[in-house]
C-alpha cells in the first residue's frame, strides 16, 4: 500500500512537467518494456497478427512497439488529466465530430473502445456535456490504485462509476431519465453472456452483446467517441448516432459494433489496446491461439 501511495504521489509531481518532457519519458519506459515485458510483447504481436495477416510482420511489429509507447506516455498522461487545473486539462482536449448528438436529453450510450486515450476522452466528453452519466469499470484489486483510477474519472461532470457486479437496473434508470452511459465492451469478458462474431480476421470472436442490450432496454441512442493521441494531448471524435441500430438480432448488432470499431482502428492501429488477450475464449473445441 505504501508503495501504490508513493505512485499515486509521484504521478501528482509529474502533472508538473511540460507535455513534450512526460511524453518523452513514457517513450523511454515503453521501449524498454518492449524488450522486458515478453509475455505481453507476444499477446501484442499474436492479436496483430491475427488481425492483420495481410500486413507484413516487420510493420506488425512496429505497430506493437508504438503500442507499448502509447501505453506508457497515456498512463503518464494520467497525471495531468487527474490533477492538473482544469484550464489546463481543457486546453489539451478536443472534443470533435457529432457533438449536436449530446445536445437534448434523449438517451445517449457512447460507445467507447479501448483506445489507449479512453481515459483522456471520457473527461473531454464530460467536460463538454455535463448530462448525468453512468460509466462500468472492474474494481481493481488494489485499494489505493481503485481510489485514484475512480476520483480521476469522476473529476468533471456528474458522472456515476458502477461495477460490473450492480447488475443492469441503475444502468436503464440513468438513461431512462435522459442520461448518458459510457460503455467499453469491446474485451474478451469470457464465456459468460458472450456471443461469437467476427473482430478482423477472426471469425468468432467472443464478445458481449451489451451495447444492444442497453441500447434496447434505456431506448437509446448509440454514438462512437474515438479517442486519439496527438503531440499537443488528446482529440475526442464522436460520430452521429448509428441508423437502425439496435435491432431485434443482437448477435448481428454485436458483429456490426465490431465492423465499426475494425473501421476506427485502421486508421491508427498502433492506439488499440494490443497488449489484451483479446481472443483468449474460444468457441467449444477450437484450440487456443496464444
Amino acid at each position: 500500500m505504501a508503495l501504490s501511495r508513493l505512485g499515486v504521489a509521484l504521478m501528482g509531481l509529474l502533472a508538473r512537467l511540460p507535455l513534450p518532457l512526460l511524453r518523452a519519458l513514457g517513450a523511454v519506459i515503453g521501449r524498454v518494456l518492449f524488450v522486458l515485458a515478453v509475455p505481453r510483447r507476444r499477446v501484442a504481436l499474436r492479436n496483430l497478427e491475427l488481425c492483420f495477416p495481410e500486413v507484413p510482420a516487420a510493420q506488425r511489429r512496429a505497430w506493437a512497439r508504438e503500442s507499448f509507447v502509447l501505453f506508457c506516455q497515456t498512463f503518464l498522461d494520467r497525471s495531468w488529466l487527474w490533477s492538473a487545473p482544469e484550464d489546463v486539462v481543457r486546453s489539451r482536449l478536443k472534443l470533435v465530430g457529432a457533438t449536436s448528438e449530446l445536445e437534448g436529453d434523449t438517451p445517449t450510450i457512447i460507445f467507447a473502445p479501448h483506445f489507449y486515450g479512453m481515459d483522456a476522452c471520457g473527461l473531454a466528453l464530460l467536460l463538454q456535456a455535463p448530462r448525468p452519466s453512468t460509466s462500468i469499470f472492474a474494481t481493481h484489486p488494489n485499494p489505493v490504485l481503485d481510489a485514484w483510477f475512480m476520483a480521476g474519472r469522476q473529476r468533471f461532470g456528474n458522472v456515476r462509476m458502477l461495477n460490473r457486479a450492480a447488475g443492469v437496473k441503475p444502468i436503464v434508470s440513468c438513461l431512462r431519465k435522459g442520461g448518458m452511459l459510457y460503455l467499453l465492451p469491446d474485451m474478451d469478458y469470457g464465456r459468460q453472456d458472450s456471443v461469437f462474431v467476427p473482430f478482423f480476421a477472426v471469425p468468432d470472436a467472443a464478445t458481449i452483446p451489451s451495447l444492444s442490450r442497453f441500447a434496447r432496454l434505456g431506448k437509446a441512442k448509440v454514438v462512437a467517441l474515438y479517442s486519439r493521441m496527438t503531440p499537443d494531448g488528446y482529440v475526442a471524435e464522436l460520430t452521429p448516432a448509428w441508423e437502425n441500430f439496435p435491432t431485434d438480432d443482437h448477435v448481428a448488432d454485436t458483429a456490426r459494433m465490431n465492423r465499426e470499431l475494425e473501421a476506427a482502428i485502421r486508421t491508427m492501429p498502433a492506439q488499440y489496446y494490443w497488449v489484451h488477450r483479446r481472443f483468449k475464449t474460444r468457441p467449444e473445441g477450437q484450440p487456443p491461439l496464444y
